[in-house]
């Protein structure tokens, strides 16, 4: 699951969430259990009947992390998602996503945060040019990639 596939920028962030949900194989009856908690995560409420055309990136990319984690998939890709958005915002998806690999669940999470990655990942993937160069544990990865920028 890629954090915001399926979103439609001119639906509401509410019709966004129950698109989203359905699209997941969620009941309309599961999504309206979760809303609410989709909507708090994302300390969005207020602004639930806005379309997505008039959201800020990080207001975006709020919802869709938000909503992805109550969908309760097998594996997340989350792309960056800690780059955007207020300090306070970032330390609660990092928890969150902690939490969910602690569960059991796959998280690929692509970054250049080399402190995130430190503490979030048992295992990483380098790539260089679109190639993988390195697949191994995360202290080995982040020495190598430091030794690729020269650092």
């Amino acid at each position: 699951l890629e954090l915001g596939v399926g979103f439609q920028e001119e639906l509401t962030a509410r019709d966004n969430v129950y698109l989203y949900g359905a699209i997941m194989g969620l009941t309309k009856k599961d999504i309206d259990r979760r809303y609410d908690e989709i909507m708090d995560f994302a300390e969005l409420k207020r602004f639930e009947n806005m379309k997505l055309i008039n959201f800020s990136s990080g207001m975006y990319v709020r919802l869709a992390f938000s909503t992805a984690i109550q969908t309760d998939p097998d594996v997340i890709l989350v792309d960056e998602v800690l780059s955007v958005g207020d300090e306070a915002f970032q330390q609660k998806c990092s928890q969150k996503i902690d939490q969910i690999r602690s569960s059991g669940k796959t998280i690929l999470l692509v970054s250049h945060d080399l402190e995130m990655v430190e503490k979030l990942c048992e295992r990483c993937i380098l790539m260089n040019g679109g190639k993988i160069v390195f697949l191994g544990d995360t202290k080995s990865a982040l020495d190598e990639y430091k030794k690729m920028r020269g650092r």
